[in-house]
């Protein structure tokens, strides 16, 4: 019923304006949708679950989803691809029994006591599923990025967070590291076409390399043209009323690259990126996170 309720006044005029004295928020801006349908109740009967997994290289083979703020409440489907794409690569998933916000949005805004108590907060359950033999893994970069950098750095005496930041992967990292020991499923039921795949800030900067792109270019009949450049979103910044017009000049650059490649496909592995991108191209378009069109291409 709230979902409905915020997601009414986010599609009214009223409603912006009302956004835009109370809150800052252009309206012109794009905001996402609400679910009540969250990603965490739909996991719920995950909470707790024992399950074994087939280790391959640094890998245990069984994986708590950290759900992220974001995705739980706004993008619950793309949670649920990962839940199913995992699966069918014979990976049990869990999910924490209560998360916190990984406190990215708070370390971008100099708030270090807010992360101090998000970290507090989430540290002691994470550690307990890495104790007990579980990798966890976030379908956004930045939770990803929050746990195995910006965290250590900024307590680089908890032991906890060290050993955490060493079982902390991108859900691409983590299905890459298992097909370099032959345990990917490599069955794919049908071809993507052009993907004009955006790769975020925030997993850049994990000197992972660009496992996303080389999971998806191993769709036959896929082709993947990746797209180096900030989408301008950065949280909360396109959605300001003081930033927005500055986001939508930094986000134009790959909304045209979009156009020029004539893609199938669009989308980010920041789904805020990407769904900033498709907002930029005011085509009704709409990105398709990787999660999403792995999904599609394994035919699940």
């Amino acid at each position: 019923m709230v979902s409905r309720v915020v997601n009414a006044v986010n599609r009214s005029g009223l409603g912006r304006k009302v956004l835009e004295t109370v809150l800052g928020v252009h309206p012109q801006a794009w905001v996402p949708e609400y679910y009540g349908n969250t990603l965490r109740k739909r996991l719920k009967g995950r909470v707790g679950r024992r399950s074994a997994g087939e280790a391959a290289g640094p890998t245990t083979g069984k994986v708590a989803l950290f759900t992220s703020c974001y995705n739980n409440v706004n993008e619950p489907d793309v949670g649920m691809d990962l839940v199913r794409v995992f699966e069918h690569n014979g990976i049990p998933i869990t999910i924490p029994s209560k998360e916190k916000c990984c406190g990215m949005p708070k370390l971008e805004l100099g708030d270090l006591e807010t992360v101090r108590k998000a970290k507090d907060a989430n540290l002691p359950i994470l550690e307990r599923l890495v104790d007990e033999g579980w990798d966890i893994v976030a379908p956004i970069p930045s939770c990803v990025l929050m746990f195995k950098q910006e965290l250590p750095l900024l307590f680089p005496n908890e032991d906890a967070i060290q050993k955490l930041k060493e079982h902390v992967y991108d859900p691409f990292e983590y299905l890459m590291l298992r097909h370099k020991q032959g345990k990917l499923n490599t069955e794919f039921a049908q071809p993507l076409g052009t993907i004009a795949y955006h790769a975020a800030c925030h997993q850049r900067v994990q000197n992972i390399g660009q496992k996303t792109r080389e999971l998806l270019s191993l769709i036959p009949d896929t082709k993947v043209e990746i797209i180096e450049r900030c989408s301008g979103h950065d949280g909360t910044y396109a959605v300001k009323k003081e930033f927005h017009e500055y986001s939508m000049k930094i986000v134009r650059p790959a909304a045209n690259k979009v156009k020029q490649i004539e893609a199938d496909h669009y989308g980010s592995d920041c789904p805020m990126a990407g769904q900033h991108i498709g907002h930029a191209m005011a085509d009704g378009s709409r990105s398709e996170h990787p999660l999403t069109l792995l999904r599609i291409a394994y035919g699940l």
